[in-house]
């Protein structure tokens, strides 16, 4: 039987942890085969909310990156320069900050996600084929958590 919550805090289970330990390995491959020449890990990160989830405010980039309102608005600033993303007025508050993408921005992010996936599309290749399968079977699964993930305040 596994035991998820007590009172105030989450148990986590061995197969939990084992999870865990296998996404951190994964994502120290994935950041390795990522191409840098053209966007940080934040801006990239970044880019890709305003692509998936349309224009934010400003205020509300930040803590989801995991860094502060004047960082978040120095790279803001930073990718408006470069053509990547746009700042206008919040149409239900003139004084408020709303960053959006940019097609150039759409076309850095397409280039990002190719070159990752060309890179590990050689590592794919090298796995026998059930492994590729059930990798292929668990995006589903790995979907909805990061979609929950998503939802969930930054810690």
């Amino acid at each position: 039987m596994r035991v998820r919550h007590s009172a105030t805090t989450i148990t986590a289970t061995a197969e939990d942890a084992a999870i865990a330990s296998g996404f951190e390995r994964f994502y120290e491959v994935l950041r390795r085969l990522t191409p840098r020449e053209e966007l940080s890990l934040t801006a990239a990160s970044t880019l890709r909310r305003l692509e998936r989830s349309g224009p934010h405010r400003l205020c509300e980039l930040h803590a989801p990156e995991g860094v502060s309102q004047p960082a978040m608005t120095q790279l803001v600033t930073r990718l408006e320069r470069e053509g990547l993303a746009r700042r206008g007025s919040d149409p239900g508050d003139g004084r408020a900050v709303v960053v959006s993408i940019t097609e150039a921005g759409r076309d850095a992010v397409a280039r990002r996600r190719e070159g990752r996936a060309q890179a590990l599309s050689a590592l794919l290749q090298q796995l026998p084929g059930d492994d590729h399968a059930a990798i292929v079977a668990a995006l589903p699964a790995l979907g909805r958590l990061s979609d929950l993930l998503a939802d969930q305040p930054p810690a």
